[in-house]
């Protein structure tokens, strides 16, 4: 793929704007963005606050910490330690800069602060929209599609921006897919052996710092359950086990109130980790440059990305699976495999994990993980070994775009009632207004 390719500069600007540091887990952190926010159309920290929430935000927000609140979860928290950070301007960083001073602040303001929070009306399944009132004024900010993605701000009843819903389901700034031409796991090859490594590097060098980093933290320090930790101990150090720990032990690290930022994928913290971790083990167990580790690393973000788009940023369907399939392409790639090997390492992966369910952020994420990275290096050594699943096996269809738009409808639209059910069983039939974090 030529520079002059228009699929090349639309892959490359996919990868930068997919590809962004987060600090905390993104659906509290979109809460507590879209709470800074309304701050600052108020000129002030609100003194009472509404927050309307699709049904996935209030499950992925119900059980994680909240970074730097000192170990809160909820929505409550989230919403509050945005507004008492202000800092818009930093987005999915909002709360990076609070110190512990700020942290005594936002206790008091839980404290004497009505907070209320229900489920957002309509079927969006990423919607949040956030009213904030001060000196008889009134704020609100709506969220919709994506993290950052502010669709609305109105302030006393003026609407100062309006995006139509049609058009919010690309991040702020990013371009929308429709524009350009489309993923394809041939066409995310060609590009990542075929990318000037220039344009990349410094996108994939942070992803490297920051998911290297947290993931060094998770196996050092005691977060959750220490999945990665005990992947170590009971299996010893082989790179596949090693593979799964280095994820596992990020998120192990996120989920549970480490205050270090990671690079996302497709929205997602632990996709990012479970995208990018594993691929780097593999690079450093064979010895790989520097240049053919981001070739890696680009087709399993790109292959991440693109096996999730068709299902959308939230819903039952684990995301963990599709970055660990994206995990294993980059992998069969670092060892030397071609299209043909990538094509079948995918299908074989998504053919064992696609059941695994997204029942929100919580320490469990790092356990999801390391079985789909697991399952991502399977599906390649599966394949190493002569074997595979075929078209016909279940939901596997011949050619491995037909197995991922399989896949994207399970998730899209198989899974809605399984993710009702999820939500129900979660925080149980409270009617409309749920409250989380209690």
């Amino acid at each position: 793929m030529k520079k002059t390719d228009e699929r090349y500069e639309a892959y490359l600007n996919i990868l930068k704007s997919e590809l962004v540091p987060a600090f905390g887990c993104t659906e509290p952190i979109a809460v507590a963005y879209a709470a800074a926010c309304v701050r600052g159309l108020l000129g002030g920290i609100p003194e009472r606050m509404q927050v309307e929430a699709s049904g996935n935000i209030i499950k992925n927000v119900k059980s994680v910490i909240v970074p730097n609140t000192g170990g809160m979860k909820g929505i409550e928290a989230a919403a509050a330690a945005g507004a008492v950070s202000g800092k818009e301007d930093r987005k999915l960083e909002v709360l990076e800069e609070l110190t512990e001073a700020d942290q005594k602040i936002l206790q008091d303001y839980l404290a004497h602060t009505p907070i209320t929070v229900s489920q957002a009306p309509g079927d969006l399944t990423f919607d949040l929209i956030v009213t904030g009132f001060r000196d008889g004024h009134e704020g609100r900010v709506r969220i919709a599609g994506a993290h950052t993605n502010v669709v609305l701000k109105e302030l006393d009843g003026e609407v100062l921006l309006k995006k139509e819903i049609g058009g919010c389901y690309t991040q702020e700034n990013e371009r929308p897919r429709t524009a350009g031409p489309a993923l394809t796991i041939e066409g995310i090859v060609d590009f990542a052996e075929s990318v000037d490594p220039a344009d990349v590097r410094e996108t994939l060098e942070r992803q490297i710092a920051y998911n290297t980093a947290i993931s060094e933290e998770g196996l050092h320090g005691d977060y959750g359950a220490n999945v990665g930790r005990v992947l170590l101990a009971t299996y010893g150090g082989d790179v596949k086990v090693r593979a799964r720990a280095a994820a596992a032990a990020g998120s192990d690290a996120r989920m549970n109130g480490c205050e270090l930022p990671v690079v996302i994928n497709s929205g997602s913290g632990n996709q990012g980790l479970t995208a990018s971790l594993p691929v780097i083990e593999y690079a450093k167990e064979t010895g790989a440059d520097r240049e053919k580790l981001y070739r890696a690393l680009v087709i399993s973000n790109l292959t991440s990305v693109h096996l999730k788009e068709g299902i959308g940023r939230l819903s039952a369907y684990c995301g963990a699976v599709t970055a660990g399939a994206g995990a294993g392409a980059g992998i069969a790639w670092l060892l030397g495999g071609g299209l043909d090997e990538i094509n079948h390492t995918i299908v074989n992966t998504l053919a064992n994990v696609s059941g695994i369910i997204c029942d929100g952020a919580k320490a469990s994420c790092a356990a999801k993980i390391a079985t789909s990275v697991e399952a991502g290096i399977l599906g390649y050594y599966m394949y190493k070994n002569g074997q595979q699943f075929r078209g016909g096996d279940g939901i596997v269809k011949k050619g491995v775009e037909n197995t991922i738009e399989n896949v994207a409808r399970l998730g899209r639209d198989g899974m809605r009632e399984t993710d009702r059910e999820i939500l129900d069983i979660m925080i149980g039939d409270g009617g409309a207004d749920r409250r989380c974090g209690e």
